[in-house]
């Protein structure tokens, strides 16, 4: 009769593969969270860009003489963007924790229960830089516009 002893080798072998089995469980765990966490930054950051990429589009897409104006208001300040071909102006401010817009009579009231939300930030200030250049910072960070057609400024 044989006696069916256990080999230590057999055992050796099933604690490699189960340290190789618990590296590629860590490795996967890791990886996964990596991953996670880079695309929250990125998304965050095109966020970010967002805002004031749309805000240098804004003045960059209305940029004739003495279109872009800066004014105060209950609400704060307004970065304006008058229209070229009438009495219009998109008008830009901060209220109830978001910054909106509207499109009205450049004249007319502030409006803002009716206004487009662009983005959430508690910071929007506008600094007027030497050669007509302003510095508009929100909480996404700060865009300097430059109108080039010179006339930019506070109104």
């Amino acid at each position: 009769m044989k006696r069916s002893a256990s080999s230590p080798l057999g055992f050796y072998a099933i604690g490699i593969a189960a340290l190789f089995l618990a590296g590629f469980f860590l490795l996967v765990v890791f990886g996964a969270q990596s991953y996670r966490n880079t695309v929250a930054e990125q998304n965050d950051n095109m966020t970010t860009r967002t805002l004031l990429s749309y805000l240098s589009t804004c003045v960059r897409g209305g940029d004739t003489a003495g279109a872009v104006t800066v004014w105060e208001s209950e609400f704060g300040q307004v970065l304006s963007v008058a229209d070229s071909s009438g009495g219009h102006a998109l008008r830009i401010y901060r209220y109830d924790g978001g910054l909106v817009e509207d499109f009205a009579a450049a004249d007319a009231a502030l409006r803002p229960e009716e206004a487009e939300v662009i983005g959430a930030t508690d910071t929007f200030e506008i600094t007027e830089l030497p050669g007509g250049a302003l510095a508009v910072d929100t909480d996404a960070g700060r865009v300097l516009l430059h109108p080039r057609s010179g006339e930019g400024g506070a109104g």
